[in-house]
């Protein structure tokens, strides 16, 4: 008893608090000397704590590590449910109403809703075969579609899935997630180049065939660590397993690749990236000085061949920030950003050659997010409204002179007019 009177009278003490720990209210010290009194209570760091009601357990790793041990569960049933395959219905018909398969859907006899809700909950579904074929963007890419009916499967799947994917994501991930994207990336970019001493060299690295290489044994084990439904994981192996790698073409796909490189993410942020950044399978490291970008590339080297069985390629760049930073259509610099030059160059060709509306203002919106006010003038022989920010720029360093009081509203009044 003189031991808790003594611990209480100490100021500033903040005897004990309170915490949750998976949704069991748990008691966690507010002194670091209360373990030193109640060895018996308290639970040793580093191993795996139980939230039991009146329970000590110390703050830090422990605590981190039963928050990061809850995993999903019950998540089948709400991608089954009839609603859900309706929603996704929507979602996937946007757009496609020419295609065959979708007629195809529209067309069959019975209620397909009804009848794929019943296939997905006998765990009857099976992927269909896939149709491959190659594109060329601006390199070849084998590209796998699939019928309309797969693509309900996929979204009712991401209906469920992608709130929590992108959580799981960290804050450096910009590929085909809503928000985020391309000019997402180019916004945070430019906030980051505003450290200019911070900023003066760069690293710039993709890897080896990327989504080909994918090893599925590895991906299923990664999403074993979140998801604990049984019959939702059978649903995701089935799918992984239809084709190599990841196939360039799926919903899931997309969501998969970034799934994929989740723990590496945090992996580069924890060996002190300040400022990272990755769109699929390219990234980039800002910082001050080269050394420390090369040992960062080397871990990232390592970890990727050893954990995730993936190669980084050899054309990797650590250049000053001056030269020009080329990434996902752009060319960024402290002071401005340019559109790519192969890109410009499509833009000239399509203007010359007549191209329709529809494809010049595709070009028009790529460059309205870069200082391209020169290059719309040129190319299009029109003027173009200089951009509300850089309006307003020159308005706050006086560019613009404000009209005196005297001529605002102000006409010329005609001497013969009688008053």
């Amino acid at each position: 008893m003189v031991r808790w009177v003594w611990l209480r009278m100490l100021p500033g003490s903040g005897f004990r608090t309170t915490t949750t720990i998976t949704r069991t209210r748990t008691r966690v010290s507010g002194l670091n000397l209360l373990n030193e009194y109640l060895p018996a209570q308290t639970v040793p760091t580093g191993q795996k704590t139980k939230a039991l009601k009146g329970a000590l357990v110390p703050k830090g790793k422990a605590t981190r590590t039963a928050k990061a041990m809850k995993r999903k569960s019950n998540l089948h049933k709400d991608v089954c449910s009839i609603e859900n395959l309706l929603l996704a219905d929507r979602k996937a018909r946007k757009g496609k109403s020419g295609q065959k398969s979708l007629q195809k859907f529209d067309g069959a006899s019975g209620c397909n809703i009804i009848t794929l809700h019943n296939t997905l909950m006998e765990k009857r579904f099976k992927t269909s075969e896939y149709r491959v074929y190659p594109v060329y963007e601006p390199k070849e890419r084998l590209v796998y579609e699939l019928p309309y009916i797969d693509r309900v499967v996929h979204h009712a799947i991401m209906n469920i899935l992608e709130p929590l994917f992108v959580s799981w994501f960290t804050e450096d991930t910009y590929g085909c997630i809503k928000g985020r994207g391309i000019h997402g990336l180019q916004r945070n970019l430019r906030k980051s180049l505003q450290d200019v001493a911070g900023t003066t060299y760069y690293v710039k690295m993709d890897i080896t065939k990327f989504y080909p290489s994918v090893n599925h044994e590895i991906l299923k084990e990664m999403l074993r660590r979140k998801i604990k439904d049984v019959d939702l994981l059978a649903l995701l192996d089935e799918i992984i397993d239809s084709a190599p790698g990841i196939p360039i073409g799926n919903y899931l796909s997309q969501y998969f690749s970034n799934f994929y490189l989740m723990y590496f993410d945090r992996f580069v942020k924890q060996r002190g990236a300040v400022h990272y950044f990755r769109y699929a399978d390219d990234m980039l490291i800002l910082g001050d000085n080269k050394p420390l970008l090369h040992r960062l590339r080397a871990e990232m080297q390592q970890y990727l061949n050893v954990e995730l069985q993936l190669t980084m390629k050899d054309n990797y760049q650590v250049c000053r920030v001056d030269e020009g930073i080329d990434i996902v259509g752009y060319v960024n610099y402290h002071k401005f950003t340019l559109m790519r030059p192969s890109i410009k160059k499509r833009f000239g060709r399509a203007v010359a050659k007549g191209a329709s509306n529809a494809t010049i203002m595709a070009y028009v919106g790529w460059a309205s997010h870069c200082n391209s006010y020169n290059l719309l003038n040129k190319l299009l022989h029109e003027k173009f409204p200089r951009p509300e920010h850089c309006t307003a720029r020159r308005r706050k360093k006086g560019v613009h002179r404000r009209k005196n009081k005297n001529e605002q509203n102000t006409e010329p009044v005609n001497s013969n007019t009688r008053l």
